[in-house]
């Protein structure tokens, strides 16, 4: 954490000295013009190109610098040294033909291995997770992983061929990664918003690859939800009087969006969403940690800045997609324990879909463990709980 906030010290000044140096040339590019003595104008010249240049390449080095000194920080006892057996990798891995980064973390590297799927598409809690849910790293191995378009993984995949497959596909390429590195039969999966979909995708899809699954902010029906978030967010803002937001939700239209602006738009009613559940005391912890995630250890400056290209750019061109997914038609018989832990005041994933999705699920056992101090994200608003909750469902028979 202490490099990251150097380095981004660092960035910072060097974009100050750039613009610094931008200026002085400009200086001397309007001197020129008032035909300031021609030897004094290219000495100048040379000194701001030469000043220009060893920035450029401190720019440069610092940028490589901090991707390649990207890591996961080490699990340590209470001596300040590693602890004996633990698992703390940052890696690069191939899942058809698409390399894509993943963290593993664990006290002991002989623990189950649980998968954490997050939400978006687009977004990442690889370092957000390590934060809010370090107790997990007790009982498990956690594995946490950049999807394709996502902050380290933004590069894995051109935006325009990203679909829904293709999340599925490496997904379960993941799967079999880690059951084949860790020699096991089955992993642990959870999943988080969109995650929480995926995650049940991939049940579907393996089952036998699977001891249980843990869905969280579960999303069931995305067009729908969509449209009640909206129809949310503009009642909302009218007792609120915001007439600002009211407006500019008329003006976008009510959901579903398709082209370029997907993101922009969805972005109106969702922060205000957020915003309120921020808010709201009965909630705690609320609210994201943004700035903490994205110059985490983990992320280098490109990672930093992929971090929101993913939430803008993967989420407009994957969004749209998932409008048909309606996981009551199709979803409903898996074979495998299912595990829904839902904040009483999530105002996100409407908790209506999801009593209706579970009400109809036909899977060896399920459960809804409820969250009363949380929103759409009980992982983060009562974190211990959820840690807890976690450990109990899925180890304690």
């Amino acid at each position: 954490m202490i490099i990251a906030i150097l380095l981004i010290i660092m960035f910072i000044v060097i974009i100050v000295s750039l613009l610094i140096c931008l200026f002085f040339i400009m200086q001397l590019v309007i001197r020129s013009i008032k035909k300031v003595p021609l030897n004094r104008e290219k000495a100048r010249l040379k000194k701001s190109a030469f000043f220009f240049t060893i920035l450029v390449v401190l720019m440069v080095g610092f940028i490589t610098f901090s991707q390649f000194t990207a890591h996961t920080p080490r699990i340590l006892n209470q001596n300040g040294k590693a602890t004996k057996g633990s698992i703390a990798e940052l890696k690069k891995v191939e899942l058809n033909g698409r390399r894509e980064w993943i963290s593993i973390r664990g006290k002991n590297r002989k623990n189950p291995v649980l998968l954490f799927l997050t939400g978006g598409p687009g977004g990442t809690q690889l370092t957000a997770t390590r934060y809010e849910l370090s107790g997990l790293e007790e009982h498990f191995v956690v594995v946490n992983w950049d999807q394709p378009g996502s902050g380290k993984s933004y590069d894995a995949v051109s935006r325009k061929k990203i679909t829904v497959d293709t999340y599925i596909e490496d997904g379960l390429a993941l799967t079999d990664f880690l059951r084949k590195s860790f020699k096991t039969e089955k992993i642990y999966l959870m999943g988080e918003s969109w995650g929480s979909a995926l995650g049940i995708f991939l049940a579907d899809a393996a089952p036998a690859k699977y001891h249980a699954f843990i869905g969280t902010g579960q999303m069931v029906d995305f067009k729908e939800t969509e449209i009640m978030d909206y129809k949310k967010a503009i009642k909302l803002a009218r007792e609120n009087r915001d007439e600002k937001i009211v407006k500019k939700l008329i003006g976008n239209g009510m959901p579903p969006y398709y082209g370029k602006d997907v993101t922009w738009k969805s972005a109106v009613y969702l922060n205000y969403l957020s915003d309120y559940m921020a808010k709201n005391h009965e909630i705690t912890n609320g609210g994201y940690h943004t700035i903490r995630d994205m110059f985490s250890d983990e992320y280098g400056i490109v990672d930093s800045i992929n971090y929101l290209r993913g939430i803008i750019n993967t989420f407009n061109q994957v969004y749209p997609q998932l409008y048909n997914t309606d996981l009551r038609k199709g979803f409903t018989k898996l074979d495998i324990p299912v595990y829904f832990f839902l904040g009483r005041h999530d105002v996100n994933a409407p908790l209506s879909l999801t009593q209706e999705y579970y009400n109809s699920l036909k899977v060896p056992k399920k459960e809804i463990v409820w969250f009363e101090h949380s929103g759409h994200s009980p992982w983060m608003n009562e974190s211990k709980l959820f840690v807890s909750q976690t450990v109990r469902v899925f180890l304690k028979k």
